[in-house]
C-alpha cells in the first residue's frame, strides 16, 4: 500500500508542477453566461463592458448568452451588462488572479416597459438570486466568506455580520436570527434540504463547531431572515439557500489550501468533454487542529478533534434531454474527552467522566433541468441526506478507578427527498412558480441514561419512518418597472400525526426613485418539532414507556416586516428594517411551567420533557440598520446593528426572556487593499472586525439544591432566564498577501487572522462542580491566531 501511495503521489505532483512550469502565458479570462432571470433562457447580444480599463474593453454574448473576456492581466475589474429592454447590471471589483479563471452567472431582469431617457441600473451586490424575495434577504459571495476577519471560512459566521443575526459563541456556529432558536433555520444545498451541514452535529440542531461546507466550491448564495418566499418551508427563523458552483468547462484548474482550522485541502476541476459545458469539481479536506494545540493555542478543549469531508459537483452540460447534475457532501468527525486530560478551561469535558463522540453527515442529490418552451421549465431534484452520531459516556470512580458506562446515545436520521417545481414566465409582468416536496424520514434513535440511577432509563428507542409532504404556489407580478408584488401560499402535512398547515405569504416592493426602495412583507410560517422531541419516552403511572409528545402540532409564527433601502452614493447602501414576529402553538410543559421549546438549542442537552402541549407563545420584535460601502477603490466598510427583544410565555403564562434575547448586537468591519509591484498585480490586505453583543439570559443554578443531591440543579420557574451574562466583545484583525505570478498561471495567498486579539474573556456558561461544590464560570476561546495558505494553478 505504501508503494502504491508513493507512486501515485509522485505522479500527482508531477502532473501538478508540470502544469505550473510549462504554462508561460500570463493573461487570464473572465467568462460566463447571461440568462433571463425568470425564464433562464440565454440572452444573445448583451453588451459586456469592462469600464475601469483604458480603452474600455467590450464583447457581445453569443446566441446562447455566453461571453468571454480574454487577454486580461490579474487585477480587479468593473463590468457592466446591458441589453435593450432589460435592466442594466453593474458588477464591481471582480477579482481575477493569475491562477484561476473567473466564471460569472448573470441574470438580467426584463423591463415591463422600455425606458428611453432614464437608464435603469442595478447592482448585484444587494440583490438576491431568488427573484421572489421582497424583504429581509441578501446574497453573499465566496469572496465575502473568505475576506472578513474572524470568519473561519464558515458561511454561518459570515451571516453573523448581517443585521438581525447574532452568534456570540466562539465554540459553535449556531446562528440566532432575530431572537429565534438556531433550530428554526432551514439549510438548503442545491435545492436539497439538509438537517445540519456541520461537523460534530447532533440530532435536533442546525449548528456545530466546524462547518462541513467547503467554501471554495460555493457560488453566490442567498440568506433570508424573515417572511421568506413560499418555496421555503418548515422553518420559523431563516433560510440558508446555498449553491455549489460548477467546475471550469474549458481547462483543468487546481487548488491546494492549508489552514489552522480548516486543515489541508485539495480541489480539482475541469471539463468532462469540451464543447458541451460539462464539468466536474471535487474538493477534499482533512483536519489537523492538533497542531494548534501542540503550539499551546486554546481551541476550547484539551481533546483533539478530528474531521474530514469530501464535496463534489458533476455537471452534464447541455444535452437533448436537458441538463443533469450530480452533487454531494460526505463528512465524518470524532473526538474523545478523557478525565485525566481535562483542565479547568475545558468547555465540554468533566474531570470525572470519559466521553466519546463521533458524527457523520452526508448528502447526495441528482437534479434535472428540463425546458418545456422558451418561457417555461421544470427543475427536479431527488436525493438523500444523512446525519448520525454516537455518544458514549463513562463515569470514573477516582478512588477505585472503576469505569461505568452511564450514557449510550445513538442517533441516525436519513431523509429521502423528491422536489420538483414548474417555472413559467408568462410575460414581462407575471412569473409563476409551483412545486411539491416530499421528505421521507428514517429515524433510528437510541438513548439510555443511568447517570443518577442504578438502572437504565430509556429516553429514546425508535426505528421507523415518517414523512413530511409540502406544496407551494407563488406568483410575482410587476405592475410597473418600479412596483412589484409577490404572493403565494404553502402547505405542509406530517404523516406521523396528521399535523397540517396552510401558510400565506405576501410581499410588495416599490422603487421610489433610482436610489430608494420601500418593501413590506408578511408570512405565516410553520415548523415541525425536532424529531427527537416526538419520540421521547417516559414512564407513565403504570410504569410503562409511552411517547407522550408524538401528537405535537407544528410551531407557527406570523412575520411582519417593513424595510427601506437607500443608495446615497455610488457603491454605498443604507438599509433599515423593522419587524414583528408572533409565535404560537409552541410546545410547553405543564410540569416545568416555564419550559418552552423556543429555548431549544441554548445548550447541548437533548430534550427530556414529556407531555408537552402546544399552548405556548412568543414574540420577537426589533429595529435593524445596515450601512455598507461595497468593495471599491480598494476598501470596504460595513456597519450592522440590531436592537431587539425576544420574549416567551410558557405554561405559567408569565412573560420571560428567551435564552437568545441578547437585546442588541452590532458589528463594525473595515478592509483595505494595497497594490504593489511594477504592474500592481500583487496585493496586501488588512481587515478588522469588532463585535459587541448583549449577553444572553440564563436560569441561575440553585447551589444549595445542587450540593444536596450532588448534581447541577437550576432554580425554579420564577427564576427562568432571569439573569444575564456579561456582554460579548471581540476584536479580530486579519492580514493577507496575494501574489500573482508574472510568467505562469499561478497565484498564492497567505492570510494571518488573529481572532479575539485582546484575549477578552467572554463567558461560555455557569457550571456546578461536583468536586469543589461550587459554581464555576467557563469562558469561551480567547486569543487565537489562525492562518491560511492557498495555491491556485
Amino acid at each position: 500500500m505504501c508503494s502504491f501511495w508513493n507512486k501515485n503521489t509522485i505522479l500527482f505532483f508531477f502532473l501538478i508542477f508540470s502544469n505550473i512550469l510549462f504554462s508561460q502565458e500570463n493573461f487570464q479570462v473572465i467568462k460566463g453566461t447571461i440568462l433571463d432571470k425568470e425564464s433562464q433562457v440565454g440572452i444573445p447580444g448583451v453588451i459586456i463592458s469592462i469600464t475601469n480599463t483604458s480603452p474600455i474593453k467590450k464583447v457581445l454574448s453569443d446566441v446562447n448568452g455566453k461571453f468571454r473576456l480574454e487577454n486580461l492581466l490579474p487585477g480587479k475589474y468593473d463590468i457592466t451588462f446591458s441589453y435593450s429592454g432589460y435592466k442594466t447590471i453593474q458588477m464591481s471589483n471582480i477579482n481575477l488572479s493569475a491562477g484561476k479563471q473567473v466564471e460569472l452567472d448573470i441574470s438580467l431582469e426584463e423591463l415591463v416597459s422600455e425606458i428611453k431617457e432614464v437608464q435603469v441600473v442595478g447592482t448585484k451586490k444587494h440583490e438576491t438570486i431568488n427573484e421572489l424575495s421582497s424583504v429581509s434577504a441578501r446574497s453573499f459571495s465566496t469572496e465575502e466568506v473568505n475576506r472578513f476577519a474572524g470568519g473561519r471560512s464558515d458561511p454561518s459566521r459570515l451571516a453573523a455580520n448581517f443585521a438581525g443575526v447574532s452568534t456570540p459563541d466562539d465554540s459553535r456556529n449556531d446562528i440566532v436570527i432575530r431572537g429565534n432558536s438556531p433550530t428554526g433555520v432551514l439549510w438548503r444545498i442545491e435545492g436539497l434540504n439538509i438537517p445540519n451541514p456541520n461537523h460534530f452535529s447532533t440530532i435536533g440542531t442546525t449548528g456545530g463547531p466546524v462547518s462541513g461546507i467547503n467554501t471554495n466550491i460555493l457560488k453566490n448564495s442567498d440568506f433570508f431572515t424573515s417572511a421568506f418566499p413560499s418555496e421555503y418551508g418548515n422553518a420559523n427563523a431563516g433560510v440558508f439557500d446555498l449553491g455549489f458552483r460548477s467546475g471550469n468547462t474549458d481547462k483543468r484548474e487546481h487548488t491546494i489550501q492549508f489552514g489552522m482550522l480548516t486543515g489541508i485541502e485539495a480541489m480539482t476541476e475541469g471539463p468532462i468533454k469540451k464543447g458541451n459545458s460539462s464539468s466536474y469539481l471535487v474538493a477534499y479536506r482533512y483536519s489537523f487542529t492538533g497542531i494548534a494545540q501542540a503550539i499551546g493555542l486554546n481551541i476550547g478543549t484539551t481533546a483533539t478533534p478530528f474531521y474530514q469531508d469530501l464535496s463534489f459537483k458533476i455537471n452534464s452540460g447541455n444535452t437533448k434531454w436537458g441538463k443533469f447534475t450530480l452533487f454531494g457532501i460526505g463528512g465524518t468527525s470524532k473526538i474523545e474527552f478523557k478525565h485525566d486530560e481535562v483542565d479547568s478551561a475545558d468547555l465540554f469535558a468533566f474531570p470525572n467522566r470519559d466521553s466519546y463522540f463521533t458524527s457523520k453527515i452526508g448528502l447526495i442529490g441528482f437534479s434535472h433541468f428540463g425546458r418545456i418552451n422558451e418561457k417555461s421549465y421544470f427543475k427536479t431534484i431527488v436525493g438523500a441526506t444523512y446525519n448520525g452520531s454516537i455518544y458514549d459516556e463513562d463515569s470514573i470512580n477516582k478512588t477505585t478507578s472503576e469505569v461505568t458506562r452511564i450514557i449510550i446515545n445513538k442517533t441516525a436520521q436519513q431523509r429521502y427527498s423528491f422536489n420538483t417545481a414548474f417555472h413559467s414566465k408568462v410575460n414581462s409582468k407575471l412569473f409563476l412558480k409551483i412545486g411539491v416536496l416530499e421528505e421521507l424520514f428514517h429515524l433510528t434513535l437510541l438513548y439510555k441514561n443511568r447517570t443518577y440511577t442504578p438502572y437504565w432509563l430509556e429516553i429514546w428507542d425508535f426505528n421507523d419512518y415518517t414523512s413530511l409532504i409540502q406544496g407551494f404556489a407563488h406568483a410575482k407580478y410587476n405592475f410597473t418597472n418600479e412596483l412589484s408584488m409577490n404572493v403565494g401560499f404553502r402547505t405542509q402535512f406530517l404523516t406521523l400525526n396528521q399535523s397540517f398547515a396552510l401558510e400565506p405569504r405576501w410581499g410588495l416592493k416599490w422603487q421610489v426613485n433610482t436610489k430608494s426602495t420601500l418593501g413590506v412583507g408578511y408570512g405565516l410560517h410553520s415548523q415541525m418539532q425536532p424529531t427527537d422531541v416526538y419520540f421521547y419516552r417516559n414512564l407513565d403511572s403504570s410504569n410503562q414507556y409511552v411517547q407522550s409528545n408524538k401528537d405535537l402540532d407544528f410551531t407557527k409564527s406570523h412575520h411582519f416586516v417593513l424595510s427601506y433601502d437607500w443608495l446615497p452614493f455610488k457603491d454605498w447602501r443604507i438599509k433599515g428594517e423593522t419587524y414583528y414576529q408572533y409565535l404560537f402553538d409552541v410546545p410547553v410543559s405543564p410540569y416545568y411551567r416555564s419550559y418552552s421549546m423556543l429555548n431549544t438549542g441554548a445548550g447541548f442537552i437533548p430534550n427530556e420533557q414529556a407531555y408537552l402541549q402546544n399552548v405556548g407563545t412568543g414574540e420577537n420584535y426589533g429595529l435593524e440598520l445596515t450601512i455598507e460601502k461595497f468593495f471599491s477603490k480598494s476598501y470596504y466598510l460595513l456597519f450592522s446593528g440590531s436592537l431587539y427583544e425576544s420574549k416567551y410565555k410558557g405554561y405559567d403564562k408569565v412573560t420571560h426572556n428567551t435564552a437568545f434575547n441578547g437585546q442588541y448586537v452590532y458589528n463594525l468591519l473595515f478592509g483595505k487593499e494595497f497594490s504593489f509591484g511594477k504592474d500592481k498585480r500583487q496585493r496586501f490586505s488588512f481587515d478588522i472586525k469588532f463585535t459587541h453583543a448583549g449577553g444572553r439570559f440564563f436560569t441561575p443554578i440553585d447551589l444549595d439544591k445542587s450540593i444536596e443531591i450532588n448534581k447541577q440543579t437550576l432554580k425554579g420557574d420564577d427564576f427562568a432566564f432571569s439573569e444575564k451574562n456579561p456582554d460579548f466583545l471581540r476584536l479580530d484583525v486579519k492580514f493577507g498577501v496575494n501574489l500573482n505570478s508574472k510568467k505562469r498561471k499561478l497565484s498564492q495567498s497567505l492570510f494571518f487572522d488573529i481572532q479575539n486579539i485582546t484575549n477578552n474573556k467572554n463567558v461560555f456558561a455557569q457550571r456546578y462542580s461536583e468536586n469543589t461544590k461550587s459554581i464555576n464560570t467557563a469562558y469561551q476561546i480567547g486569543f487565537f491566531p489562525n492562518f491560511v495558505y492557498k495555491l491556485q494553478f
